[in-house]
């Protein structure tokens, strides 16, 4: 017997639609979910959406919900909000879908009480808290952050409670507000001569990265959070870049790099960023909603750089 479901589909560039699919009923260790909320996300989605991605590339292989590659149409998204049948709030890593399968052991059960909007951003939070590892000890340190979409602006947080001094180089003047709202300093890149030894780039813009150079420190350190799929990255690697002995890394949440792997795990991270949830003001970051049905208007606002519109959701209740 099927289930009767609906899902975004991305049919090709800057195209999605909802449509049915088929689904069968659970088995074995497989639970049958019920969305209540899913995320999107503005950086590698919205690369997805826009046709950024090396259509070879795997979807994730990590991740059990994903199959093939980003060659149309396809399925995507990662940030599924919902209640099984028996009630129980969850998590999954799972394509914007209003009813879907997936085994038990893949699904997170989320704390009491936490608010299900507010959940699709947990793997924005298992995001910033790996690029906070990967930015290693900065207590006491400047830290300059490009980028505030949303992995920037918990990033920053995170390392601001890690003991840095973190200034924020963001174009857009209303994220610069909202980034002040939650106690972020923020300036435009053009005000701002800041420098530091090290740069943790999340804008998603290669030119962040190429002006982000220049304001290292001598044997600084680019760490780069972006993924800029198939745009050309121009970067000055002349005399200065050689000479000043500088360094560029990238952090990415799908594994746990080799020098942590004797104190984190996945569970861990997971575990981790679940309880910091409640602690961060996610709130203020999930700005916007649209009905799943709408999922087509929710992408191009995000294309676009719709003002105000920081954290989308599609609401499926």
């Amino acid at each position: 017997m099927s289930v009767k479901a609906r899902a975004v589909r991305f049919l090709a560039p800057r195209s999605v639609a909802v449509e049915d699919v088929h689904l069968d009923e659970p088995t074995g260790d497989e639970l049958l979910v019920r969305t209540v909320y899913s995320g999107i996300s503005a950086g590698t989605e919205l690369l997805a959406y826009r046709g950024e991605l090396d259509a070879a590339t795997p979807l994730d292989e990590t991740l059990g919900a994903f199959e093939g590659g980003f060659n149309y149409p396809f399925g995507y998204g990662y940030s599924a909000v919902g209640r099984t049948l028996d009630g129980t709030a969850v998590f999954a890593f799972h394509p914007h879908q209003d009813v879907f399968t997936a085994p038990a052991a893949d699904v997170l059960t989320l704390p009491e009480g936490l608010d299900l909007r507010l959940a699709t951003m947990f793997p924005l939070v298992e995001t910033a808290l790996q690029l906070s590892l990967d930015a290693g000890p900065v207590l006491g340190e400047t830290v300059l952050v490009t980028g505030l979409g949303a992995i920037g602006l918990l990033t920053s947080l995170l390392l601001t409670r890690a003991g840095a001094s973190v200034v924020a180089l963001e174009p857009m003047q209303w994220r610069r507000e909202l980034a002040a709202s939650v106690g972020i300093t923020a300036l435009s890149p053009e005000e701002s001569d800041h420098d530091a030894a090290l740069l943790v780039e999340t804008s998603g813009a290669p030119r962040a990265l190429a002006d982000g150079l220049a304001r290292l420190h001598h044997e600084g350190t680019a760490l780069v959070g972006s993924w800029y799929g198939t745009k050309p990255v121009a970067l000055p690697l002349g005399a200065d870049f050689h000479r000043r002995r500088l360094t560029i890394r990238s952090s990415q949440v799908s594994t746990i790099p080799a020098a942590q792997q004797d104190r984190w795990t996945r569970d861990r991270r997971r575990g981790t960023a679940l309880a910091l949830m409640p602690t961060l003001p996610l709130a203020a970051l999930a700005t916007t909603e649209f009905a799943f049905e709408d999922a087509p208007a929710a992408y191009q606002a995000l294309d676009r750089g719709a003002p105000g519109v920081l954290h989308a959701a599609l609401r499926y209740e």
